[in-house]
């Protein structure tokens, strides 16, 4: 096969939660997509991005974080990243620079063993340790299993992402374009302004409320004339005390989350955008199956 050849395909990001695979999938496609925060379970759909150059097209999936479920969400998301193993030309697993491999990482390993998909091991986090160290965090895992590449980068300061691109490429046949040069995501504009206004809360929230939380997305519309985009989110938790924890005093709270929301919000649409935020309490909603589908947590088998 020609070097010069058009190379396209699939290439999954799994890890347990809090590895850094929403941070890694927004520096390779160079845009912010995937939200982050620094609590655990931050993405739960599977969202995919784009990256397009003169040597192919990368189509990445950012899995939720796998751990054990405790609720209808958790298996949801669990079920979900599982599930992308078998459907991908490659598989990234993310971890962290470590010479100790947990429960959560074993049960991972278990599942990586027996996918038959080339595995890239990403030791992400390089920037936290000393150089002479990674040899040995790579030799641990190594003794676990064969993997395709093991690569040590950092995702949120961007080194050895350009190498994994390349490395990337190596392992991807010759195919088609799948998306138009130009896409990013097939993220819908709404489904984004509701993940942005849910990382805004994530990062200005108590620990206790966030997992707890969905955002909704009630009107998403540009003003005739254009230039200035009205829209309206709901905040869903599941108790009366979160609710007033996201308000917070004198609506402190909400109105600090909205404003950061925007902010991002307006450099995605490229206009001025009228945010209003409301909170509704719908109790134990990460165990109804109900509510799990109306906030947009289908299992893509199910969505044909």
């Amino acid at each position: 096969m020609q070097d010069n050849a058009f190379k396209s395909g699939f290439v999954a990001l799994v890890g347990r939660p809090n590895v850094g695979k929403s941070t890694l999938m927004n520096r390779l496609i160079g845009q912010k997509i995937a939200i982050t925060s620094n609590k655990p379970q931050t993405t739960r759909n599977r969202i995919q991005t784009v990256y397009t150059d003169e040597r192919g097209q990368i189509i990445f999936l950012d899995t939720p974080g796998i751990h054990k479920a405790k609720n209808k969400l958790g298996t949801f998301m669990v079920e979900t990243a599982e599930s992308t193993f078998a459907d991908v030309d490659v598989i990234l697993w993310l971890v962290e620079p470590t010479n100790y491999i947990g429960a959560g990482e074993q049960h991972i390993l278990e599942k990586l063993r027996k996918c038959g998909t080339p595995v890239i091991l990403v030791i992400n986090k390089i920037d936290r340790v000393e150089k002479d160290k990674i040899l040995e965090f790579i030799a641990t895992y190594s003794k676990e299993m064969e993997f395709a590449e093991v690569i040590p980068v950092s995702a949120l300061k961007g080194m050895n992402t350009e190498h994994l691109k390349e490395v990337l490429f190596r392992y991807l046949e010759e195919g088609p374009m799948y998306f138009d040069e130009d896409t990013v995501t097939d993220q819908p504009e709404r489904q984004i302004a509701a993940e942005m206004i849910r990382e805004k809360a994530l990062r200005n929230l108590s620990d206790e409320v966030p997992h707890g939380i969905a955002v909704t997305i009630e009107k998403m519309h540009e003003r005739s004339g254009g230039g200035l985009i009205d829209l309206e989110a709901t905040i869903i938790c599941e108790r009366d005390s979160h609710k007033g924890i996201i308000i917070g005093k004198q609506g402190a709270m909400l109105k600090k989350i909205g404003q950061d929301a925007r902010k991002e919000i307006e450099m995605m649409v490229g206009c001025k955008v009228n945010l209003q935020l409301w909170v509704k309490v719908k109790k134990d909603w990460r165990d109804s199956d109900i509510m799990l589908k109306n906030y947009g947590y289908v299992n893509h088998d199910e969505e044909e």
